[in-house]
């Protein structure tokens, strides 16, 4: 076990453990001491919403409603509680884990009676099956041992009210759909509390030249704590595609930005090149090669990113291979721009925007073997977990359906 930490109430514990930057677990102490008035319940088909004393009551109290359909376009509400408290935990599984379906179901959650939702994002993105596609895993935020559930373990506080909702937006019935959301009642907040918010992107295919927003800007105080993303990477495009540094910017960054990585597996712990892993702050799930599909995640637990005013974080779309993949590329009408070229024989590093005069890599003496870095487009999509200091964040709704499903079936 790890090194314990200053944590001292394990029910507003696990939320400092996240908002607040303490170690990933409380103190031991914590395990066998209770906070006062604070009542743990579980929202499942057996007992929506964990009232009290009523949970198990179908079928003489055996196992009478374990789970439930939803039909196509039903929305089911899954928890609506008032109060001050915490989930804790939710767990799902579902029957039909196919593409489509993980990307069509919709999961909203709303926070403190808001009119819109803080969470409004695909289920099997959110839950770590990004492009559709769950694996078994474990994350320090998430996991499916197995491949076949959905666990997340996120601290999501209010003060007021709580409502999870499920939407079927495909136009097949899913016949088993099982569910609990733990969460305890009665949690004394600090002045400070922040609210869990999820939102979810995807450009296909990304701009040119434009880096892709994992989370476009949104106002306010919190705490950026990571993202799933996806990639799927375009045939036309030669080479490598994880050239892109992720950029943060932070309370009025505009032009610039104050954090500035230094390339897709760099920011997900790896190095020169992206196989599959699965730690606990940052790991690759899917490395297929053969379909073109990568997904992959970075939570900022141990390492918080903080802002006060606005936040806005990015992912350029950038690849590499040779110059002379570069210029194949050009004369086929690839849209790729090159940006900068490495000689390790001779340490030479050109900045290619920089250039003046410009450098016309047809023509010039850089031998057609060096590796050269290029903006290209890609199919790529992010989920963005953050904490904000209100329940609402201004960004907007969850894209349509076909957009969201559009090809990441593809053979």
């Amino acid at each position: 076990m790890m090194k314990m930490g200053p944590c001292r109430n394990l029910a507003v514990g696990w939320i400092i453990v996240l908002a607040f930057s303490c170690p990933a677990w409380p103190q031991r102490e914590d395990f066998y001491s209770k906070p006062d008035k604070v009542e743990t319940r579980w929202s499942s088909f057996e007992n929506l919403n964990g009232r009290k004393g009523a949970g198990g009551r179908e079928n003489q109290g055996a196992k009478g409603h374990p789970s439930d359909s939803l039909e196509p376009g039903e929305s089911k509400v899954l928890l609506d509680v008032k109060g001050s408290g915490l989930i804790t935990r939710m767990w799902f599984t579902v029957i039909d884990r196919s593409p489509e379906m993980l990307r069509s179901l919709r999961l909203e959650i709303y926070w403190d009676g808001a009119e819109e939702p803080a969470v409004f994002v695909p289920f099997g993105d959110f839950f770590g099956a990004i492009l559709g596609r769950p694996v078994a895993f474990e994350s320090a935020l998430f996991s499916n041992p197995e491949g076949r559930s959905f666990n997340c373990t996120i601290p999501m506080p209010f003060r007021k009210s709580a409502k999870v909702i499920l939407t079927n937006e495909t136009a097949k019935r899913l016949s088993h759909l099982y569910f609990d959301v733990d969460y305890l009642l009665g949690v004394r907040h600090r002045r400070n509390m922040l609210y869990f918010h999820a939102h979810w992107r995807r450009e296909n295919p990304t701009e040119l030249a434009q880096d892709f927003e994992i989370l476009p800007r949104v106002k306010g105080a919190g705490r950026f704590l990571g993202t799933n993303i996806g990639v799927i990477v375009n045939p036309e495009n030669i080479g490598w595609w994880g050239e892109g540094e992720v950029k943060m910017y932070l309370d009025g960054d505009r032009d610039y930005p104050t954090l500035a990585g230094t390339g897709v597996e760099d920011y997900i712990g790896n190095g020169w090149g992206q196989g599959t892993y699965d730690h606990q702050f940052q790991g690759c799930l899917v490395s297929d090669k053969e379909r073109g599909q990568y997904t992959f995640y970075r939570y900022h637990v141990p390492d918080p990113v903080y802002f006060d005013e606005d936040i806005r974080v990015t992912i350029q779309q950038m690849g590499g291979r040779s110059v002379q993949a570069a210029l194949d590329m050009l004369d086929q009408g690839v849209p790729v721009i090159p940006v900068t070229t490495f000689d390790p024989k001779t340490g030479v590093f050109t900045r290619l925007l920089d250039a003046d005069p410009p450098v016309d890599l047809a023509k010039d003496k850089t031998p057609k073997e060096t590796w050269c870095n290029y903006y290209r487009r890609d199919d790529v999509c992010a989920v963005a977990y953050f904490y904000l200091d209100r329940p609402t964040s201004g960004l907007p709704p969850l894209a349509p359906v076909e957009e969201r499903t559009a090809e990441i079936a593809r053979p």
